[in-house]
This record gives C-alpha cells, structure tokens and sequence, in this order.
C-alpha cells in the first residue's frame, strides 16, 4: 500500500474520533486544544496569539508551546503529512480533479524536475549546457507563510482576539462536522452553517497552495524544524541515479506533496528543512537510495560520482572525432 494512502487512514481516523467525541460531548478537544481535563496541548500558534491577545502569560499555553516545539524538533513537520485534516481535504479535492488534468500536472512536474536534474548534473561536470532549458531556483528570501505569520500575530494584538482562529482550516475542519450536526440533528439553522463550510471550501479549492505558501502554523513549525536533525530523508550518492549513472531521475521531488526537492533543494517551494516525513520519496525512488536516518550528521553535496565524468569525457571525445 502506498504511504500517501497510510497517511490518508491515519489522518481521518484521527479526525473521525475527534469529530466524534465533539459531537457528543466527550472532553477530549480538538487537534486546536487536544487533551483530558487539565492535561492538555494547546495549538502553539493559538497559544502565541491568546497570550498576546490578552497581553498576559498563561502556563498552560506556555507548557504546550515548549512541548510542541520539541515534538517539532525531532520529527519536523510530521504533523502536516499524518495528522492535520487539510491533508485529508486536499486528498479528496485530487480525487475529484479529472483524470487527466491531474496526469497533465503530473507530467509537467515531472518534465520540470528532470531539466533541472540535467542542468545540475551539466553544471556539476563543468559541461556547456546550452541544450538545456532554463531554469531557476523556486525559493525565494521572503517565505511568505511568515508573512501570514506576521499578520496573525499582529491582528492579535491590534484586535485583542486571536483572529486568524477563525479562519484557521483545521479549527474550520471541526466547526463544519459541529454546525452541520446541529442543522440536520436539532435543525438549528444560522449563517455559520453555510459560512463556515463555505470557508473552508474557498481555502481548499482556491487557495491550493496553502500548505506552501500560507500556512502560519507551517511557518511556526519551520522556525523550529530547521535545525531538526533526527528522522530525516538521506540519498546514498552511490545508489542516486543522478550521482552515480548521470541520470535525470528527480523522482524524489516529483512525489513530495510539499514540492521540497531533497536533490537540489534551492529549486523546490521548500527547503529540507520543512520534511514532513511522509516518506514517500523512500517509497518512490527507483534505486533504493533515500533512507530515513536517526541523525544526520552532515549535508552531502550534491556532485557525480568518478565513473559518471568518465563517461561524459568519453562521449565529448567521441563525438569530437
């Protein structure tokens, strides 16, 4: 079975039991405030804004900011691939996207990551270039997920009310299951019943980029997960088909639900330091060279293996004669 698959199950189980125990009244809270009586995690962005909000220090927001950041810093975003519903969401919004677009879309990465894969194995080997296609790095200094992260933080403390809860998509995740229980259960009929599913709607289908670009929950995660070193992806330059055979694979990048590109990372959206180990490029690659490890010690840069220059030089003679 596929890990995106896995990821999906576990996902909406989680959901499921939460969305249930809401409904009927078991205190158990939500994946913005989970937990049993006192012993409770509170959503760190939530808990940022509360306390600016009311402009005083609250334990319970602080003991949840501190345990969710060393969550954080040993497994990275791992939240975002196996437990938030807007993952969920966007799983389903694919499998409602025709066929063919979705194969269309697929392609076009796929053509895009091979021609940067060409041009950096070029570049790597000191070849002219000339016949590849341009290309340029994705990321860019200003990551606007922090922008928005600014914003919320800001609106908080201009409002005195943590605003950005109100749009958050994992609080609207719960308050769609809430509002649509009471509609068809009790017939409690209000404009939240039309307007909270209509929200969450407008940021899955309109805003489809919102794990990348707009997130500020990503964005709090990756002010942490940056100097993140344990359960991450490797690639064995000596099983890479980049590194040890020159070849354009890029499968890695292709696959990754996030668009991080772990070979040439400056052309992905985002950075290694943002994994959220789905693990589906050790899943995906053809040659068995991406491994999870415990800690990674050092970055390998990325540069062709001896044999592989060998065979370029072979082939320019080649062809100069």
């Amino acid at each position: 079975m596929k890990l995106r698959n896995v990821r999906t199950i576990v996902a909406s189980a989680v959901f499921l039991v939460l969305a249930v125990c809401l409904v009927t009244g078991v205190s158990t809270g939500t994946l913005c405030g989970f937990g049993w009586s006192d012993i409770a995690l509170l959503c760190p962005l939530g808990a940022i804004e509360t306390m600016i909000a009311s402009r005083m220090l609250v334990p319970r927001a602080l003991v949840s900011i501190v345990v969710i950041a060393g969550l954080v810093f040993f497994v990275g975003r791992a939240f975002c691939s196996w437990v938030c519903p807007v993952t969920v969401l966007n799983h389903v919004r694919d499998f409602f996207t025709p066929q063919k677009k979705r194969r269309e879309a697929q392609a076009q990465r796929e053509s895009e990551n091979r021609d940067i894969a060409r041009f950096e194995i070029a570049k790597s080997l000191g070849h002219d270039c000339s016949s590849c296609k341009a290309v340029r790095s994705k990321q860019s200094k200003l990551d606007s997920r922090h922008a928005v992260l600014g914003g919320a933080i800001l609106s908080a403390a201009v409002f005195g009310f943590p605003v950005f809860c109100l749009v958050c998509p994992v609080g609207l995740s719960f308050a769609t299951v809430l509002v649509v229980v009471r509609l068809f259960g009790v017939g409690d009929v209000t404009w939240s019943a039309i307007i909270i599913p209509a929200m969450l709607l407008i940021e899955v289908l309109f805003l489809r980029k919102w794990c990348t670009r707009f997130c500020p929950l990503s964005a709090l995660m990756n002010l942490v997960g940056r100097f993140s070193r344990t359960t991450v992806p490797e690639i064995d330059n000596a099983l890479c088909l980049e590194t040890s055979k020159g070849s354009p694979c890029s499968k890695c990048a292709s696959v990754c639900s996030f668009d991080i590109n772990l070979r040439h990372p400056e052309y992905g959206e985002l950075g290694k330091r943002d994994c959220s180990r789905c693990m589906d490029c050790v899943q995906e690659c053809p040659a068995g060279a991406i491994r999870m490890v415990a800690i990674n010690k050092a970055e390998e840069p990325f540069a062709v293996l001896p044999q592989v220059e060998k065979v370029f030089e072979s082939a320019s003679t080649t062809n100069g004669a």
